[in-house]
């Protein structure tokens, strides 16, 4: 698929449909294949390209609470910021499951933020919420994975849970394009050490808290 062709792709409505019923019913959604593969591989190759002090130590919390812990989290992340024809296809397409979710689900996303996130052999994220204590802020958590040739006794599963349950009620292996969606307040969840380097394209989709005309909180 050429550039021009790649900048022409869009999901189809029902595509659309599924991922909106998906989230009625269960919360969250898993899919393969939602994008296209030559976006995928490009993705893949232009995360490993990145040297290492291009990526920073990944923090918790956020503005004055943020701190870094390596006790919760040992990754590495990279904001994407459209500097590439593959970020910017994947913004945008990004940015268009924002307005289809809203016109269907009427959930007022507004904002979206997005890192590379790189996970070396032994690294792992421990149990997590993604929306903030007291913040409406992020509401729909996006991961895709950009993992080629993944098996599962490499590890690095995502593991998501009810708040009540101790047991994760599912395991998604970190497969090539694969795309999981849930919501950020609703479930729980974490990412297991695995056997080798481990990459995904991880964001959220935010409603509009803002104040003085500035969105927030701020990235």
């Amino acid at each position: 698929m050429s550039a021009v062709a790649l900048a022409d792709y869009l999901p189809t409505d029902t595509e659309f449909d599924f991922i909106a019923d998906q989230l009625v019913d269960h919360g969250y959604c898993v899919l393969d294949n939602y994008f296209p593969a030559p976006l995928i591989t490009s993705l893949a190759m232009q995360v490993r390209e990145l040297h290492d002090n291009e990526f920073s130590q990944a923090s918790i919390g956020r503005e004055l609470q943020q701190q870094r812990n390596e006790f919760v989290r040992t990754d590495s992340i990279k904001w994407l910021d459209s500097s590439t024809q593959e970020q910017q296809h994947y913004l945008r397409l990004m940015n268009q499951l924002k307005t289809e979710l809203n016109r269907r689900l009427f959930m007022g996303l507004f904002d979206f933020e997005s890192h590379f996130a790189h996970y070396k052999p032994g690294d792992f994220y421990k149990r997590h919420l993604d929306a903030f204590k007291g913040q409406t802020n992020r509401v729909l958590s996006s991961v895709l994975y950009l993992n080629p040739g993944w098996q599962v006794e490499d590890g690095g599963e995502l593991l998501m849970y009810e708040r009540r349950q101790k047991q994760p009620f599912l395991k998604i292996v970190p497969n090539l394009g694969r795309l999981v969606l849930f919501l950020s307040e609703r479930f729980p969840h974490e990412v297991l050490s695995g056997e080798k380097d481990r990459y995904s394209v991880t964001g959220w989709f935010r409603v509009n808290n803002s104040v003085g005309g500035n969105i927030d909180p701020s990235r």
